[in-house]
């Protein structure tokens, strides 16, 4: 993990793994099926598709498997599925933010709150730990797109926020109505990104060491193994060292 990536949403870190794939392409089945039942099945005409799409693309889901899911919203099959964000705080007092997508409300509170509980979390109310964080989007692309500056230039063109460079990639910030417009008009520029999304950034960090990262990363993939959860936030932030030895 470098860079922006050490808060970050780490969903897909056992999305790289091949075991987990399946799990993971199943939730991005549900987002693509949500967002095409909430608006237009045209990627084109409903932005929070396009970017579930694009999502699931950039961790290599198949075409047929994205078809699938766009499908079944246009022949109104699946379930109907309710967004629901749970807060709270990890080992160490790192916030945490879970966004899940369930069709059964007790269910997921229930799974979520033991999940907590068995590994040294504690839930909170919803607004807990969201004021310190900010819903923006977020667009990654790697070194090879050009250099910071060229980035940085074409990321302001476009109307984005913020940019971070670092050897490996270069993240641009958007405000988060803005993401869609944004990655379009940078891909015309750039190419295609490595991701594109919505993410929640936090203000600020707590550190955290090896013993506390251990803990939390069973706290998170417990959280990622619930099939109603679909991203975990949290704002950890540790040293290069201690995030090798993980």
């Amino acid at each position: 993990m470098a860079g922006h990536s050490k808060w970050a949403n780490i969903q897909h870190r056992k999305g790289r793994q091949d075991a987990a794939r399946s799990k993971l392409f199943s939730k991005f089945s549900k987002e693509i099926t949500v967002a095409a039942k909430m608006g237009d099945p045209d990627p084109d005409k409903n932005p929070r598709l396009r970017l579930a799409i694009k999502e699931a693309k950039a961790q290599s889901m198949p075409k047929d498997n994205i078809e699938r899911a766009i499908k079944k919203a246009i022949g109104g099959e699946g379930d109907n599925y309710e967004e629901i964000r749970y807060e709270g705080y990890g080992p160490g007092g790192v916030a945490v933010i879970v966004e899940a997508m369930t069709d059964n409300r007790n269910r997921t509170a229930s799974n979520v709150r033991s999940t907590f509980t068995k590994y040294g979390g504690n839930l909170g109310e919803t607004g807990s730990v969201a004021f310190m964080f900010e819903r923006m989007g977020e667009i990654v692309y790697p070194a090879s797109a050009g250099d910071a500056d060229t980035v940085m230039m074409a990321a302001i063109e476009a109307g984005a926020q913020d940019v971070e460079s670092s050897d490996d990639e270069h993240v641009i910030y958007t405000a988060d109505t803005d993401l869609n417009e944004v990655a379009t008009k940078m891909e015309a520029e750039l190419g295609e990104s490595e991701s594109t999304k919505l993410i929640w950034k936090p203000g600020n960090t707590t550190e955290m060491d090896l013993e506390g990262m251990q803990k939390l990363m069973k706290l998170i993939d417990a959280l990622e193994d619930d099939d109603d959860v679909q991203h975990v936030t949290t704002n950890f932030s540790a040293s290069d060292e201690v995030l090798e030895q993980l």
